[in-house]
């Protein structure tokens, strides 16, 4: 096997950086992390590419940087999608069994029933993300097949997003000399490199906390159950203390990430912090409290709403794993505390595992997505190498994407 084979790109197009991982996979089936590109993001908001050529550029110099690093020439990657936009659905579908037994054409079957669903215009599906099967009213089945039965049921978790918001992306990956192996949705990326299979089992919300937008994922008995988008994010944080501190946008990003706290009550009155000011004026020296007193009140308000949401989709009660927070903007002092006083779960934050490599480097919130997106891909190319009715389960976005550009 040649290494471009063994080779795993994740580009985590996001609001505030775009991330490039590159993970070699070792015969043993290791993950392993050889380079990784990082570079301000400009051209999206919430999550949504406004300005192609800024994009571009902002890909290309992550590239770049994850190539020189890796040592390879960077092909085809695995995208994360995210925004406003997204939509997710639970379904239903029913079929009868044409034998008498389980077969994998009957699991694809029920899952096209389960998706037959009315869906916006604008919208397409992007991921069907089986929760469960049931045979002649025995429910609680993960792998169906093969079993005895005449009557087979799923209910599924069907997710949406806007075509014109996905074909931008892949357009700017284009543009880039890439090719986009799958698109994939970012808390679901995430999820794969910070939860653990006994979290999703017992239950656990997953909070990614992005620059435009925040994005949620609740996962029960291995499945997941809810999505939704909370169009609150680190950007937000930021906007807010450029108008309470009078700087610029730059230097309000710098300071919420070396002195940002989003609990006043853990900060001493007595420590202060220089702040830039705009127009040639000079520092002004100002209480480090009075920057945690405008970030608490938006980090509270994230998280009411995100309970809000929780409770909305009826799983607040079954989630007993409880919270983790990941993204960029739960690296800020007093997050995990503050969250534990709004959702009343216990709470921990979300660092990518189960990878080698340059471990020390990805090891933070900030990286969840790009190396879920190396552990996704990693996991989709195996299940199709090996067969088996997952990879018609959980249908590839990608083929669905060249046939929205007629190709």
């Amino acid at each position: 096997m040649s290494r471009d084979n063994q080779i795993i790109v994740g580009l985590d197009i996001g609001t505030s950086k775009i991330a490039c991982i590159v993970a070699e996979i070792a015969a043993d089936g290791r993950v392993d992390i050889v380079g990784i590109g990082k570079h301000v993001s400009k051209g999206l908001r919430r999550g949504v590419v406004v300005n192609i050529e800024s994009t571009v550029e902002s890909i290309r110099r992550a590239i770049e940087e994850a190539e020189l690093m890796a040592d390879v020439e960077i092909k085809k990657v695995y995208v994360g999608i995210a925004g406003s936009h997204i939509r997710g659905y639970n379904s239903h579908g029913v079929v009868a069994t044409k034998n008498g037994e389980v077969t994998e054409e009957d699991v694809a079957r029920v899952v096209e029933a389960a998706k037959a669903m009315n869906i916006p215009a604008d919208q397409q599906i992007l991921h069907v993300l089986p929760q469960g099967y049931i045979i002649d009213r025995q429910d609680g089945i993960r792998e169906p097949v093969g079993m005895s039965g005449v009557r087979l049921e799923t209910r599924v978790h069907v997710v949406t997003g806007a075509v014109s918001s996905a074909q931008n992306i892949i357009k700017c990956c284009n543009r880039c000399n890439l090719d986009v192996a799958d698109m994939v949705l970012e808390q679901i990326a995430s999820s794969e490199s910070v939860l653990s299979q006994d979290e999703k089992d017992i239950g656990v919300l997953l909070v990614d906390i992005g620059g435009g937008t925040t994005d949620l994922a609740v996962f029960i008995d291995g499945a997941i159950r809810h999505t939704a988008v909370i169009p609150v994010g680190g950007d937000h944080m930021t906007n807010d203390l450029v108008a309470g501190l009078r700087t610029s946008a730059r230097e309000a990003d710098l300071l919420k990430k070396e002195y940002g706290s989003c609990m006043a009550s853990l900060i001493s009155p007595e420590e202060t912090v220089e702040v830039p000011r705009v127009g040639g004026r000079p520092p002004q020296s100002m209480p480090r409290q009075v920057m945690a007193q405008l970030l608490e009140p938006r980090m509270q308000e994230l998280f009411e709403l995100v309970r809000e949401e929780l409770e909305r989709s009826g799983y607040k009660e079954l989630v007993a794993a409880g919270v983790v927070l990941t993204g960029g903007s739960s690296l800020l002092e007093g997050t995990q505390e503050l969250a534990d006083e709004v959702f009343e779960l216990p709470v921990r934050l979300g660092n990518p595992q189960g990878i080698g490599g340059l471990v020390d480097v990805v090891n933070s919130p900030i990286y969840a997505t790009g190396v879920g997106l190396i552990q996704y891909g990693h996991r989709y190319r195996s299940e199709q190498q090996y067969g088996g009715h997952k990879k018609k389960s959980d249908t590839s976005v990608f083929s669905r994407f060249r046939q929205w550009f007629g190709g």
